[in-house]
């Protein structure tokens, strides 16, 4: 793969173009943001309503694989050199900070059963942590290859990481490997020819399409199962055998293009007041779990199964997520978040980063 591009001074129609798309994927960053929150708070519900179940299925077939595409799109910009190996050092302090908050909490506070505490099983939402870390490093080491390689190699290892016979949440194999082919799109994504192919008449057709699969989900009843959409279970914790888990998975790659492509409908194109909120999806992100906790403990999911109960869930869900977003959150929090490591385990990462030349 050839990165000069990455190096060379832009136009200003390429600089036109860059900002937009920074722009618009920022807006969806926010959109998703509030997905992931709204997710996690249905998720303790979904037995109970089939509403909550259909529109959490409905999130789960695109704000995953869009937020790992997102992702890639703002790394190809800092992959490589020092800033790329100060990135991965953080991403890596924020897994260890956060993965040992989470874990003393549940099991000094919340008392949660069935957690298996161990920085090789990421807690629940730090699986992102852990798979950002990795999709970086594994595609450092693919950019010898051409995009077309890239996704089929990438979509081969997220066909057969089901057919391991190991736990999949641990060392957050499967759903890193599994979601591996957004971030190589997200990566190489061509912002400006997108732009120009989703106007008009398309963009009204891809938000009536994610309004009708909203609608599918409902009404299918709760008898879809939810495994698939997770990604974080072989096929044999899935219940079927190989060829079956392979037809499933790739036709779970299809509804979720399908599924996140028709999402892209609702994006705003150029800056508005989300777009300030986006920036700072990072502390929603990794704070919102420690209130969904707290909100779980108290046992008031378990009072709501109405269709007017889950609407009122949903809204709680966006007013965390502005309250989150808010600067003043960044500032009270900002050691914490983005913390930086201590100055000779950095002095270790550019020796490292010396020693080993494919992190250059």
């Amino acid at each position: 793969m050839n990165i000069s591009h990455l190096y060379q001074p832009r136009t200003s129609v390429q600089a036109h173009c860059s900002t937009a798309g920074e722009t618009y994927f920022i807006n969806l960053r926010f959109l998703l943001i509030i997905c992931v929150v709204i997710g996690n708070m249905l998720e303790p519900v979904i037995r109970h309503s089939d509403v909550a179940h259909g529109i959490f299925l409905w999130i789960f077939s695109f704000h995953m694989p869009l937020f790992v595409l997102v992702t890639g799109y703002f790394a190809r910009s800092n992959l490589y050199g020092p800033t790329g190996l100060k990135i991965l050092r953080t991403i890596l302090l924020q897994y260890i900070l956060f993965q040992s908050i989470y874990s003393l909490l549940d099991f000094t506070v919340f008392r949660v059963q069935g957690i298996t505490h161990s920085f090789f099983a990421p807690y629940l939402l730090l699986w992102f942590l852990a798979g950002h870390m990795l999709w970086r490093v594994m595609l450092i080491m693919m950019r010898q290859l051409s995009f077309t390689r890239q996704i089929i190699l990438s979509v081969v290892l997220g066909l057969l990481v089901g057919s391991l016979p190991v736990d999949g949440v641990w060392l957050a194999l499967s759903r890193t490997l599994i979601y591996f082919p957004f971030f190589i799109i997200g990566y190489h994504f061509g912002f400006e020819r997108f732009a120009a192919w989703f106007r008009s008449y398309r963009q009204l057709l891809a938000a009536g399409l994610s309004i009708m699969l909203l609608a599918g989900f409902i009404l299918a009843d709760g008898s879809l199962n939810t495994g698939w959409f997770y990604g974080n279970q072989t096929f044999m914790q899935l219940g079927v055998d190989l060829w079956h888990g392979l037809v499933g998975r790739l036709a779970m790659y299809i509804l979720q293009l399908i599924a996140s492509l028709a999402f892209l409908a609702f994006v705003p194109w150029g800056s508005h007041y989300i777009t300030g909120l986006g920036r700072r999806t990072l502390y929603v992100f990794l704070l919102h779990g420690l209130l969904v906790r707290t909100m779980e403990a108290s046992g008031m999911f378990g009072h709501i199964s109405s269709t007017t109960g889950v609407m009122l869930l949903i809204l709680l869900a966006i007013l965390i997520t502005l309250l989150l977003a808010q600067p003043a959150v960044r500032r009270w929090t900002h050691y914490w978040v983005e913390p930086e490591l201590p100055r000779y385990i950095r002095l270790k990462f550019r020796h490292a980063q010396r020693r080993y030349s494919f992190l250059r």
